[in-house]
């Protein structure tokens, strides 16, 4: 036998062996199972862990959604606003039947004033409606945006004070007290309400959420959600009212960016509503018999109850373009 034949042998004996331990030994010494078994029970783990967390996450989002409607419901019930409401947000501490008197009095008081030059009864009917029903409103109205602008301005603060004190990990309730004691008014006497609310058995979340009722703004309507969600499904409450403060500063920006590109638009409209006013004073001055027919005649006081009326209609015209929902 010569060597190439010998080491076909050997290539050949070699080739089989080889073939053989591969394919047929795992299934005779059990390996083939064992790798099976250990496959079988790594795929349980991975999806029992992975159900695990779909579970968690589909729960979690199950009860913020949850909350949402049970915010939006509350909402929805709380959007008929009385006249003590009204009488809250404007910070007063009138009673609702003072208020009425008093304007009972400036509607009295305005016909009479209105009548008296004119002798006219349409005149004292007009100063009746309008001392009765539009110039308290205005002044409420005026009073109230005034001490929700003070709250937008300050609010932000108060959610950095309620993030320090989490952190550095005082109680909720804790931050809140701090908040009433040294912040500005209005954001002082509201949280003083929730901890008094608290002090006689409410919620956290229940003292909160009457907050939108007397501070009718987008930013208390946040931060009550954000602390009901909280309290509901847990979370971080420093990063979550981190991210409020953030996006309150931001909306304060855009809404002062707002208020300087339009501030040409509101001088424009200065300027044209005060034209007439200033031509009229300035022709009486002049020539007062050319225009005292205004109001000595019946068409010149219809021609001037219609012009004040178009141009207050214009003036409201102008303001709408100029103002923006932020």
């Amino acid at each position: 036998m010569d060597i190439r034949s010998l080491l076909i042998i050997l290539l050949s004996v070699s080739t089989v062996s080889g073939g053989f331990y591969i394919l047929v030994f795992p299934f005779l010494s059990g390996e083939a199972k064992s790798d099976r078994r250990h496959a079988q029970i790594a795929g349980r783990g991975a999806g029992k862990k992975g159900d695990n967390r779909a579970v968690d996450a589909a729960t979690r989002r199950k009860q913020i959604s949850d909350s949402l409607k049970d915010l939006e419901k509350t909402s929805a019930k709380k959007k008929q606003v009385t006249l003590e409401n009204r009488i809250a947000q404007a910070g007063l501490s009138v009673p609702k039947t003072h208020f009425l008197i008093g304007s009972a009095i400036a509607s009295v008081v305005l016909a009479l004033m209105l009548y008296g030059p004119s002798r006219n009864p349409l005149f004292a009917l007009a100063g009746l409606v309008i001392g009765g029903l539009g110039l308290p409103r205005f002044w409420l109205n005026f009073m109230t945006d005034r001490r929700l602008k003070k709250f937008s301005l300050e609010f932000p603060n108060s959610l950095d004070i309620i993030i320090r004190g989490v952190k550095a990990g005082l109680p909720l309730g804790d931050c809140m007290r701090i908040i009433a004691s040294e912040a500005s008014e209005p954001v002082r006497s509201e949280f003083r309400q929730i901890v008094e609310s608290q002090a006689l058995g409410l919620s956290v979340t229940e003292a909160v959420e009457r907050m939108p009722d007397r501070i009718p703004t987008p930013e208390a309507n946040f931060f009550a959600i954000v602390i009901a969600i909280q309290q509901k499904a847990g979370g971080n409450l420093a990063e979550a009212l981190a991210n409020l403060s953030r996006v309150l500063r931001e909306r304060k920006k855009m809404r002062d960016k707002i208020k300087a590109i339009s501030s040409e638009a509101k001088a424009s409209a200065m300027i044209i509503g005060a034209l007439p006013i200033v031509v009229a004073l300035l022709v009486y001055i002049t020539s007062p018999r050319y225009i005292e027919l205004l109001w000595t005649t019946e068409t010149g006081r219809v021609v001037l109850v219609v012009c004040v009326c178009v141009m207050g209609l214009g003036c409201f015209i102008m303001q709408k373009m100029i103002a923006f929902d932020i």
